[in-house]
């Protein structure tokens, strides 16, 4: 580690440990607990405390506070984590907190996000792959979103709430329960609108898979089916669509209900 990517005013604890080439800003604390891989950039008046890892890669601009204790008036001190993956963006006054012993003990965030200013990252969720979190977006405790998910400036979700991968919300939209991967969601409380087809036209789907994918939206939102009824009927094609499979499994598995 080169000190003369320190600068002087920073307070690094002695037991935290840094990577090659890791550089802090002026006036930023990381805690005794904090261990940040190679190549990173933290900038100033920046706060990473608590059993925090981050990987390599990643930038985290002023004013964020990264690893402190849990909003949760159960958290008794104990030492919960805060992971984070490798190339990631996280814009100013954004905050993530560590987890708390009623989850897994461990809040995650995955690499190649892209998390804009003011986003809140609460105990215990878990964030995947190459997501898009606008100014403002909010997530509370036990939430779990999927990779290349989009959440819009000022959304707000729910606890234990899910976000299934490639969906995507418009700005001010306001999650009380699961959203299913692929599906575009606007409003207070969010209503469906279709599936994401620009969005999966960008990263490759081929028409095949796309108009399979709005099949099976139809049978959820448009027949009149139950949800289970829509469920067996989604499973059916699922066998020969990759695609769907990834929706039909998320309908399976027990949460708060679906956006509907």
């Amino acid at each position: 580690m080169s000190q003369l990517l320190i600068h002087p005013t920073a307070i690094i604890h002695s037991n935290a440990r840094l990577g090659k080439n890791v550089s802090v800003g002026a006036y930023s604390i990381i805690g005794e607990h904090v261990e940040i891989g190679d190549d990173s950039w933290i900038g100033p008046h920046a706060v990473i405390n608590g059993h925090t890892r981050i990987g390599q890669g990643n930038r985290i601009f002023q004013f964020s506070s990264i690893g402190e204790m849990p909003q949760d008036k159960k958290y008794a001190g104990e030492p919960t984590r805060l992971e984070i993956g490798d190339r990631n963006t996280i814009r100013e006054f954004c905050t993530f907190n560590c987890g708390t012993a009623q989850d897994a003990g461990v809040t995650r965030v995955g690499s190649d996000n892209w998390i804009m200013a003011y986003v809140h990252i609460a105990h215990d969720c878990h964030v995947g792959d190459n997501t898009i979190f606008a100014n403002n977006a909010q997530l509370a405790g036990h939430v779990h979103v999927g990779d290349f998910a989009i959440l819009g400036g000022f959304t707000v979700v729910h606890q234990f709430v899910r976000i299934g991968a490639h969906s995507i919300t418009a700005m001010g939209s306001i999650l009380l329960q699961d959203l299913p991967p692929y599906i575009t969601a606007a409003g207070n409380t969010a209503k469906p609108y279709g599936i994401n087809s620009e969005g999966l036209k960008r990263r490759g789907f081929s028409a095949e898979a796309i108009a399979a994918l709005k099949r099976a939206y139809k049978q959820v939102y448009r027949t009149g089916a139950t949800l289970d009824e829509a469920r067996a009927r989604i499973a059916e094609e699922a066998a020969d669509q990759p695609a769907v499979a990834l929706l039909a499994d998320f309908l399976a598995e027990p949460g708060r209900g679906i956006v509907r």
